[in-house]
């Protein structure tokens, strides 16, 4: 009756309270003051460890606990054998522990030195032990016993199936509102108008979860309930025992390499809240130096974003190279293999990567361009939008984005019209060619006249003209022309182009490139027609007839 009450307080506390610790505390009851040690075995009756003995002589502790043990399982099974017949028979070099004529064991004077006790006391508590288990053999295969432990087994098995019942009702309620709410109580999971999951989806994952946590609950139960029944038994006490076992060995496990953790647990914190606060601190120092509030002698305000970044990159890889040893698991075997082998992966397929890597941070401090200016790179023309450490995206002048690695980049010439556009400004330059009939000053100030004439063109610095070229048929003008909007390149050379031909032709001078053949006599001048007078006529071609038309000439005024 004693031993199935402790049976049943024993599960329940296993059971329902916190499990590890409940279970930690029992099994150190049960053991009592001494504890096992590696050179040390237990000595137990039914499965129930009563006390541990060491080694005597050649006699090792497993074999001398085994002989024990073999001897309290005959007497256990004696029915003749009364529990208050045990005695104690001290001789000279070891005190016995005897049940008539059957020496069970000898406590020798090592035995007491270990425990730190005399042979008689020591030999009192294990005799007492020994009774008390005996005791407990004979109330649990008693009728009494056994019939109770029929009874408890009944009512186990009624309350088990009351409670899968109940379980069952809740669970098919729960299936029924998972199921009528797919169509209005359970929305659709959306990202804006994206409909990422229909409300049906959700609906039977929530009821396939259901189910799953229905089976879980049912296993705990049905597992709950065998452990607890075989152990109202004697005969299948120790199935009882083994069932616990297969829960508390792994939670016991858990939980003590949890405990044995924590001190790493406490390191990896502070080495992560050290990093957190360096990489803040860090942070408002180089947002300082970006607003020109902290000026350091060298050190251009456009380097602290991406200084940043680096300077961030490098403490979080060394707050991981030191917390990396203090990871669960890190010195064992496979993780260092499955480390090695990822790390010769990303050496042997980041190769281009890491020379991007490195092309970007040289491009960061060469300061060829930055976010806004207008390059080109190659025979890529346009305006930066965006730099990383990889690549570089630049979107031309027809609105496509073109993204060049950063190796690329570093190893093409590259030309920024904005470094000096916005103090100096940028000469935007053009050629035209004009024959030698027109006067060079007049088509200087024509030129100048049609830059002055466009938008976007500085009127400080002047535009100026060079001669660059004086070929068979014509001479080379290049206008210059100063302007401020580099990213206007394209409109102001076309608003240019158009000015140059508008002006000369409002002043009648052609222009004849880059190669334009005419015989004037007969051929009309060319100039658009809105550009010539009213008054102006087609010359007619003119015949010269020599001596004759002389003659007939002469004729003629006669």
């Amino acid at each position: 009756m004693t031993s199935m009450r402790l049976h049943i307080q024993r599960w329940l506390g296993t059971w329902l309270g916190i499990g590890l610790a409940l279970a930690s505390c029992a099994i150190a009851g049960n053991l009592g003051a001494q504890q096992p040690t590696s050179a040390t075995a237990p000595v137990t009756i039914h499965g129930q460890t009563l006390f541990f003995v060491q080694g005597v002589l050649s006699f090792t502790a497993q074999a001398r606990a085994a002989a024990i043990s073999q001897r309290l399982q005959d007497l256990s099974e004696d029915v003749t054998a009364k529990p208050e017949a045990l005695a104690i028979a001290d001789g000279e070099s070891s005190t016995d522990i005897v049940a008539g004529d059957l020496v069970l064991m000898s406590i020798t004077e090592p035995d007491a030195k270990t425990a730190n006790r005399s042979r008689q006391e020591l030999a009192t508590d294990y005799k007492q032990r020994i009774a008390n288990a005996l005791l407990t053999l004979r109330q649990e295969y008693s009728v009494k016993s056994l019939v109770l432990g029929g009874i408890y087994a009944l009512a186990a098995t009624l309350s088990l199936a009351l409670i899968l019942a109940a379980l069952r009702f809740l669970f098919r309620k729960l299936y029924a509102k998972l199921d009528e709410g797919r169509t209005n109580a359970i929305p659709s999971l959306r990202i804006q108008k994206f409909e990422l999951l229909p409300a049906d989806r959700i609906a039977n994952f929530a009821i396939g979860l259901a189910r799953l946590l229905s089976l879980a609950i049912t296993l705990v139960l049905l597992y709950a309930y065998l452990s607890l029944v075989l152990g109202f038994f004697p005969w299948t006490r120790g199935y009882a025992q083994l069932l616990l076992s297969y829960v508390l060995a792994p939670l016991k496990m858990v939980g003590q390499t949890l405990l044995d953790y924590l001190p790493n647990v406490f390191f990896i914190l502070v080495i992560a809240a050290v990093a957190y606060y360096a990489i803040k601190l860090t942070r408002v120092i180089f947002d300082e130096i970006g607003k020109e509030t902290i000026t350091i002698g060298g050190f251009h305000h456009d380097w602290a974003a991406p200084t940043f970044k680096i300077v961030r990159f490098l403490i979080l890889v060394l707050a991981v190279i030191v917390v990396f040893p203090y990871l669960p698991g890190a010195k064992s075997p496979a993780f260092q293999g499955v480390s090695i082998f990822i790390g010769v992966l990303f050496s042997l397929g980041s190769t281009s990567a890491i020379a991007n890597i490195v092309a970007g941070i040289i491009l960061t401090y060469m300061r060829a361009f930055k976010l806004g200016d207008r390059v080109q790179i190659a025979d890529t023309v346009g305006d930066v939008i965006e730099v990383s450490l990889l690549v570089t995206r630049v979107r031309t002048i027809k609105n496509v984005e073109i993204t060049i690695a950063n190796s690329m980049v570093l190893g093409s010439h590259i030309i920024n019209f904005s470094t000096s556009a916005s103090q100096q400004g940028l000469i935007l330059h053009t050629e035209v060619t004009i024959g030698y009939d027109a006067p060079w000053r007049q088509v200087h100030q024509l030129l100048i006249d049609a830059a002055e004439a466009t938008q976007n063109i500085l009127t400080e610095p002047h535009p100026f003209i060079l001669q660059t070229a004086l070929d068979d048929f014509y001479v080379h003008y290049e206008l210059n022309a100063y302007t401020n909007q580099p990213s206007r390149m394209a409109v102001t050379y076309s608003e240019l182009h158009k000015n140059i031909q508008d002006k000369f032709n409002e002043a009648g001078v052609e222009i004849m490139s880059p190669h334009y053949a005419t015989v004037r006599d007969g051929n009309r001048i060319a100039i658009p027609d809105n550009y010539v007078g009213k008054d102006y006529v087609t010359p007619s071609f003119r015949v010269g007839l020599g001596e004759i038309g002389n003659i007939i000439s002469k004729i003629t005024k006669s």
